[in-house]
């Protein structure tokens, strides 16, 4: 574990790792940094935002995702879990009325008729929301978190 509760440059654990869920209103998020050059990845307003919802519906293992520089499609992750189909639901539901209330109404969404694994497409911001089983068998984090190889002439 690097610091500032970082798994690996540029995933930002928003729990504690030891527990399954954190404590009620007690989510652990990486303080950002000023400076340009630090490990920690500055999120805007908007990641803000959605992981604070998140934390307020006792979503469980929040994770912000860096993928500046990694993919087109979006600059951050944010992957989550919630206790059953219900409670993915709700989540999805809750994100997107916020959203709404923001002027991006327009959100793409996958995924709400099942609740097992709902995508939500904010532009910038790409939302996985899992049940538990679901999220352990695709593991995102791990996927998002790899480094990308470096090229033979940098060798």
């Amino acid at each position: 574990m690097l610091g500032f509760g970082l798994v690996s440059p540029g995933v930002l654990p928003l729990q504690p790792e030891a527990a399954p869920s954190a404590p009620e209103g007690q989510a652990f998020v990486a303080e950002p940094s000023t400076d340009p050059d630090s490990p920690v990845p500055q999120a805007g307003p908007l990641q803000d935002l959605l992981v604070t919802r998140l934390d307020d519906d006792k979503a469980q293992d929040v994770v912000l995702i860096d993928l500046k520089g990694k993919s087109s499609v979006a600059d951050w992750l944010i992957v989550a879990s919630g206790r059953s189909q219900r409670h993915v639901g709700a989540l999805a539901d809750h994100l997107l009325r916020t959203l709404k209330d923001m002027g991006m109404g327009k959100a793409r969404v996958e995924g709400m008729p099942n609740c097992d694994w709902v995508l939500i497409d904010a532009g910038d911001v790409v939302v996985h929301l899992f049940r538990p089983e679901v999220r352990a068998f695709y593991n995102l984090e791990k996927i998002w978190s790899v480094e990308p190889p470096r090229s033979a002439a940098a060798i």
